[in-house]
């Protein structure tokens, strides 16, 4: 990414006409698949000096992607009769100096956006009733603990974002990859697990908006999935990992050989 700023002296007369030309401007700015956003700031001290700050995929994306393309052809129609009022046209890296301050509020939680320890003790309460019953799980169950269903609701809070119960009562992560070592999953059981619990969501009322459930799905397939291999007869998982912790639409970024911390048993 490259940022491209440009700094105009604009005639206070000329102020309104020039705002209007890049409101038109900026239709070929959304248009160009090189450009990432844009914004135009007037100065508050002297109201003559405006600024225009582009973030361009890369440099070569601006000078030949572009101002190659129709789309600049459309862009310059409406800015030339500004750019003699031009005092600087340049283009910057941005530094290793970045970040949010203090006063933007931090968006929620996984955890808090389902609701707090409540939600995953009635998604999971639910969900070990029925898998009591499903024909496929239930084997695989049949002598669970009796606190299963909230020792599973400790580790899922965990991972989206809320406090490390699972790891201060249960050991974290060596403790959830010593309930599936050995265990045999097969494919069958492990996709029966995930669609049981999608159901069971929409059941108990997680909130299901789509950004939610698509990071709920994804830490879902991905721990499955990794549960699966580690149960496997010849699987050699990494005796010890953190316990991964979701966020919106990302996954975690430890990594070893492979990834090894489990979602479906406890």
């Amino acid at each position: 990414m490259i940022v491209e700023y440009v700094r105009y002296r604009i005639q206070a007369e000329k102020a309104d006409e020039f705002r209007a030309a890049y409101r038109q401007a900026a239709e070929a700015l959304r248009e160009s698949p090189h450009c990432l956003n844009y914004e135009l700031a007037a100065n508050t001290e002297e109201p003559e000096l405006f600024t225009l700050r582009i973030e361009w995929d890369s440099p070569q994306g601006h000078l030949s992607g572009f101002r190659q393309s129709s789309q600049f052809q459309k862009f310059f129609s409406f800015v030339k009769p500004f750019v003699s009022a031009i005092e600087e046209m340049r283009h910057y890296e941005v530094a290793d100096v970045v970040g949010d301050g203090g006063g933007k509020p931090a968006p929620p939680t996984l955890y808090e956006w389902a609701g707090g320890p409540e939600a995953f003790e009635r998604l999971f309460s639910r969900f070990y009733e029925k898998v009591a019953g499903d024909d496929v799980l239930a084997p695989m169950f049949a002598s669970m603990d009796s606190r299963h269903a909230h020792h599973v609701s400790l580790w899922l809070g965990e991972v989206f974002g809320g406090p490390a119960l699972y790891t201060e009562q249960r050991g974290g992560y060596p403790n959830m990859l010593a309930h599936h070592v050995g265990k045999a999953i097969t494919p069958e059981q492990r996709r029966r697990w995930a669609m049981l619990l999608f159901d069971t969501a929409d059941e108990v009322g997680l909130p299901d908006d789509p950004e939610f459930r698509a990071a709920f799905a994804g830490y879902i397939e991905w721990g499955t999935r990794i549960a699966l291999a580690n149960s496997q007869p010849d699987a050699t998982p990494p005796r010890r990992a953190p316990v991964p912790r979701w966020g919106w639409g990302v996954a975690p970024p430890w990594q070893q050989s492979r990834p090894s911390t489990e979602a479906a048993h406890s």
